[in-house]
Formats: structure tokens, sequence, C-alpha cells
């Protein structure tokens, strides 16, 4: 007599797995920390996936939000098929579709983890994460050791693993590749115009055309500009110049602010002066993908000045509006000759006769996970002048921390890469003023 074929699972039997039921308190300790788990996620996500979602600046940000509330989602399916494997059996399935939720769980928490241990303030939300990764782990070891009915292994393995893929490769592409990809800046080029005198004379103007312009893909907040002019003393030597002099000349530039460093077999030149230094764009305003934008600036000097040559200079601070969003407006806060809240590197500065202006606003993140996970930022602009020069630094840090001590260069550059910050300078451009003084 043949007996009929037993019905195929594509599992083998199991000694050690469990048939899941709530008699003992161990089994109903499982399901109410699988449940916490399951529903813990499902609310954390949800709230940074629909933030990232509607809020991100970039597609790598929303997609990330995309991600997360599918996640949620099928936690949330997971928490609802926790009570049918454990209680109903009504659906063959329930915990092949609580194994699935509890290990997206496991990935997506892991992932958060990694990203607030990485860049996060927030001690809450590492603590957070790191209960949500080990109850998740938890969780997949003990639904796995229940019997949880697989209708095809390989396929599902095969399944499990692309989405931990996909997943791993979204994470590293928004954290790894975008800060550190190629960027295409704006440019700003210096024109300088033909020389007017006055009518009595005594004095001449010189028109100088300032242009920026954004050829990138992306638009620009302005966060601090400046243009300067120099005056310059140029006298020419009767014979050439010793090594020695050159030497003198080297080390002296050196020590000057800005200015390159010349070096003439017949020209001896003094460090540059101070003529007239303002910005030439408001702060907190913006420029957008494809736009230009141009200025005049007018510079008068005395005919009887005792320079021979001009030098003019523009710099302006920028921010990438796909990585930072500005509260605007850039408030001023303080003179370094004044006192009052004012870093200390500010108030060395004005000791060695830089003065500095400086400026504040508040600045946002460009995803709701950094903007929930991170403290409070703001961006300080300075705007600082003295006898030979000129000169806008910025700085994003925490109200209050981090601007006691200058920023290094490694911090500059994870200022860079996280806030988009970008610095353009156009300059010097010289022009002699004998033939305006011979009039």
């Amino acid at each position: 007599m043949r007996t009929p074929d037993r019905q195929h699972t594509g599992l083998r039997p199991n000694p050690k797995v469990r048939r899941p039921s709530l008699n003992t308190w161990r089994s109903r300790l499982s399901v109410a920390v699988i449940l916490l788990v399951l529903l813990g996620t499902t609310v954390l996500l949800s709230w940074f996936g629909l933030g990232c979602f509607i809020h991100a600046l970039t597609f790598p940000g929303r997609l990330t939000g995309a991600v997360l509330i599918a996640v949620a989602f099928s936690a949330l399916i997971a928490a609802g098929a926790v009570l049918d494997h454990w209680v109903r059996h009504g659906f063959q399935y329930s915990g092949l579709v609580v194994l699935i939720g509890v290990f997206a769980a496991l990935m997506a928490n892991a992932m958060l983890l990694l990203r607030t241990l990485r860049s996060g303030d927030s001690v809450t939300f590492q603590a957070l994460f790191g209960a949500l990764v080990a109850g998740s782990a938890w969780a997949v070891f003990a639904v796995w050791r229940t019997s949880v009915t697989i209708p095809a292994p390989k396929r599902m393995a095969a399944a499990l693993v692309v989405s931990s893929v996909l997943a791993v490769a979204n994470f590293a592409y928004q954290n790894l590749y975008l800060p550190n990809r190629h960027q295409v800046r704006p440019l700003i080029t210096l024109s300088v115009g033909k020389a007017l005198p006055s009518k009595d004379r005594k004095a001449f103007a010189v028109p100088i055309d300032i242009t920026i312009q954004n050829p990138a893909d992306v638009g620009f907040y302005v966060l601090g500009t400046e243009f300067h002019a120099m005056g310059e003393r140029v006298r020419l030597s009767l014979r050439d110049r010793l090594r020695d002099e050159w030497r003198s000349d080297a080390q002296q530039w050196a020590r000057s602010s800005g200015e390159i460093n010349p070096l003439s077999r017949r020209e001896i030149r003094q460090p540059g002066e101070l003529m007239e230094a303002k910005p030439w764009i408001l702060p907190g305003d913006w420029i957008e993908p494809g736009d230009s934008f141009t200025t005049r600036m007018v510079v008068q000097v005395p005919v009887d000045t005792p320079y021979d040559q001009m030098a003019f200079y523009a710099t302006a601070k920028l921010a990438r509006k796909d990585q930072i969003v500005l509260d605007p407006p850039i408030n001023f806060v303080a003179a370094s000759w004044r006192g009052g809240d004012v870093a200390s590197w500010v108030k060395e500065q004005q000791k060695s006769g830089l003065d500095s202006l400086v400026y504040r606003a508040r600045v946002h993140e460009n995803n709701a996970i950094d903007e929930n996970t991170r403290d409070p930022r703001f961006v300080f602009v300075y705007w600082t002048f003295g006898p030979h020069g000129a000169g806008v630094q910025t700085s994003v840090t925490r109200e209050g921390a981090g601007r006691d001590e200058k920023i290094s260069g490694q911090e500059q550059r994870e200022l860079v890469s996280r806030y988009g910050l970008t610095d353009i300078a156009a300059g010097p451009v010289e022009r002699t003023l004998w033939d305006i003084k011979r009039r």
C-alpha cells in the first residue's frame, strides 16, 4: 500500500525548532520584546522617513526617506503577524512575515546607529538605536528558532541579500561618495575700467566691475563677500638687486596678509596698504544655477597719492543650497574692538591689528535624520580688515562651542564636505597709476 507524499515545505525537519505558543513565560516575554522592537522601529522610522521624504534637499535623501517608510510599513505588518504566528496560527507564512520584518528592522536600525555614531550629537538617539539594534538581532534569532515556513529558501535568501546590498549601497553613496565628489564652483571675475579724473583734476575714480557666475547645477547661499583695493609703492633700483635683498623681500611678504610674494631684479616693493574695503553682495542672499550677478565698485583716489600701483581683490564665501538650509537673516552680533561674546582667536587677531565684525545665522541640516540627531548649528561670518588687507572667514559650529579655538584644516574639510562651504576669489588685478599721475 502506497503512502501519500508529505507536503513539501522546502525545509528539512529541524528538531530544534519550537512551535510558537504563549504557554510559557519565556514565550510571552519573547512576544512582548518582539512587538516592542517592531512598534518602536515603526514609530521612529516613520518619523525620520516622512521628514526625509518631504524635506530632504537631495535625491539620495528622499530615497532614504522612502526606504525608511517602506521598512516602517513592513515592521508594522510584522507586528500584526506576530499575534497570528504565536496565537491564532491562521496564516501559514505569518512566521516568514515576522522574520522579514525583524530582519529589515535590524538592517535599518543598524544603519541609523552607524550614522548617529558617526555624525550625531544626541546620546539619547544613539542609545535608542543601539537598544533597537540589539532587540532586532535577538528578535531575528528568536523568530528563526520557531517553526517558520519558507516556501523557497534560496530565493528568499537571495532577495534578503539583494535588499541588504541595496540598503548598504544607498548608505555608502550618501555618506561616502557624495561628500567627496568633484564639485563645480561659481566663478568671480574682476574687470577694471578706465580711470576718470574729477572736474578739479585733484582726484580720479577707478571703476571695477565684479561678476559672479554659477555654472553649477545647484544654487549657493552667500554667507559673506568682500572687495578691497590696495595701494602699492614701487620704485626702480638703478642696479640689479642682490640675492640677500631677494631673501629680505621674501621674508617681508611672507608676513603680509593675502598678497603674492614678488621677487624682482629691479623693482623695490613695499607691502600694500588698504585703501578701501566693502562687501559687494548682501549676506544671506543666494545665486541660482545658471545665474550671474554683476556689481560695480568705484574707488576714488587723490592725484597726489604716494602709491604707484593699485591692486584689487574680491572674495566670496558660499554654501551649497542642497547641503544646508540657511535661516536668514545673517545678523550682526559683535565687533572685536568692543569686546563682548567674541571668540578668543578673534581677540588675538585684534591685538595684532586685525579688526573683525562678527555675524551669525541659524542653519539647518539637509535631512531629517541629521536635523534631529545633531545639536543646533549656527554659521559665523567674520569680516576682518586691517592696514594691510581685508578678508572673510566662515565657520559652522554649535552655539558657544568650538569658537574659542580657530578650526583646523581637518575640521575645515569636514565643514566643506557636510555643508558645501565654498571659497571663491579673484585677484590681484593690478593697475599702474603713472599715466594718471602725469595728467
